[in-house]
């Protein structure tokens, strides 16, 4: 941030932002630090760590759930603990049943100070209001952190309008009662401030119809209207005869809604913002009465907002330059490299059907917290494993991390298991 300052004190036309994904995941991590949501999550990291800590319980889980996992891998740690909080949610039945079965009164492991915890957490019901109370919460903001986390549309032109929103949806999770939805508030505030309510969020902001058109009133916001000024001075830097003929004649005919942008077909192609729906699209259509502000409005409403797409590429850049010698065929080969790998994860994206979760990830490393304890794992005596199976399942000493597509085991010291498949996130989705 100190170096961004820098930058425009030389370069006063330049604008710089603060990622959205990385700002959004602060709000996240720091209202799930809030009391009342941090001891549902440490309940529930309790629970999901008892029952993949032993194959017994996490065979049995599997069994009861119909093949299906409770813990989640996200793309961050917030969001493994948002999805495993779903999946709770959603086999809340099966893991009730499974915990007043015979066969958990049968497992050596019912008897355990860690299993009856594991137990009075199930069968509590303020835990899974909780769960519920959390789930509702937080979901609006993971909603927005969908949006700017994916590469399926610019997502510039609605930071700042689905997180107003966002505010909204929490203060009706909470049944409107201020000193309930006041931290959560007051943390979200703090987070977007100088971040991602910057002029150039603002401009964005009023110039994407989708928010302009439902909201009539829009334009007569303060914030926005003293944004929208500072966003013309820093962009038209110097040239006062054009940030006047931008804000004075063609601004005033998009709020004003006259010539094109009062036609009934513009009104309805920017009514609802679903896949088809691309602002920046709109303007090249409806601008025509407004050429500095179409072009404006194209470049803005083009933009990302976060830096996501750019750190899938960095493991390549460091990796290339970690060579002592760097010559120019070493530089050609690096930016051959990222241009490959950035190609073949849209092209992959691509194929992927529309509804895959985009929070999910492929591995498991931001869901280490919720599958093993921070301590160490002890080997019970007497158990043998098969040296042919996956590695993950192995009780460890340390505190590595167990993979989740790992397949149940046969030992000499249990009876027999059925296989279980994990299931495939290409085949689940979680709305």
């Amino acid at each position: 941030m100190g170096a961004a300052k820098l930058l425009k004190e030389k370069r006063p036309l330049i604008f710089w932002t603060c990622c959205a994904t990385h700002s959004i995941n602060l709000m996240l991590e720091s209202i799930a630090g809030l009391p009342r949501f941090k001891r549902v999550l440490e309940q529930a990291k309790s629970l999901t760590i008892f029952i993949y800590a032993h194959y017994k319980t996490l065979a049995m889980m599997r069994s009861f759930t119909k093949k299906r996992d409770i813990v989640r891998p996200g793309v961050t740690k917030f969001a493994s603990a948002f999805l495993t909080l779903q999946n709770l949610a959603d086999t809340k039945v099966e893991l009730k049943t499974m915990f007043i079965s015979n066969e958990w009164d049968e497992c050596k492991f019912a008897n355990t100070v860690k299993g009856k915890h594991a137990y009075y957490t199930v069968v509590s019901q303020a835990f899974w209001q909780g769960v519920a109370l959390c789930l509702k919460v937080f979901a609006p903001l993971v909603n927005v952190l969908r949006i700017v986390d994916q590469d399926k549309k610019p997502s510039m032109g609605f930071v700042y309008g689905e997180l107003i929103q966002a505010k909204e949806d929490i203060k009706k999770a909470l049944n409107g009662v201020e000193k309930n939805y006041e931290p959560i508030i007051r943390i979200i505030e703090e987070k977007m401030k100088n971040r991602l309510d910057t002029p150039l969020h603002l401009m964005a902001f009023l110039l994407n119809p989708y928010y302009h058109y439902k909201d009539p009133l829009l334009h007569l916001d303060v914030d926005v209207s003293i944004g929208s000024i500072e966003f013309i001075e820093t962009y038209y830097f110097g040239d006062i005869e054009m940030q006047n003929k931008v804000l004075m004649e063609e601004l005033s005919k998009y709020k004003k809604k006259d010539d094109m942008f009062g036609k009934s077909i513009a009104v309805q192609g920017c009514e609802f913002n679903d896949e088809q729906y691309d602002p920046a699209m709109w303007w090249s259509t409806f601008g025509v009465g407004t050429p500095n502000l179409k072009r404006l409005a194209m470049k803005i409403l083009s933009l990302t907002s976060s830096s996501s797409g750019c750190e899938r590429n960095w493991s390549i850049f460091e990796k290339v330059h970690t060579k002592k010698k760097r010559n120019k065929v070493e530089s050609n080969r690096l930016n051959n490299l990222v241009i490959v790998q950035f190609n073949a994860n849209l092209m992959n994206k691509r194929k992927k059907e529309k509804n895959v979760e985009l929070l999910l990830a492929n591995d498991a490393s931001f869901a280490q917290d919720w599958i093993v304890d921070n301590v160490e794992v002890e080997v019970e005596d007497g158990v043998e494993f098969d040296e042919e199976l996956d590695e993950a399942l192995r009780l460890r000493r340390s505190c590595r991390l167990r993979e989740l597509e790992e397949d149940n085991f046969e030992s000499e010291t249990e009876e027999e298991v059925d296989v279980v498949e994990f299931e495939d996130d290409e085949n689940h989705v979680i709305d």
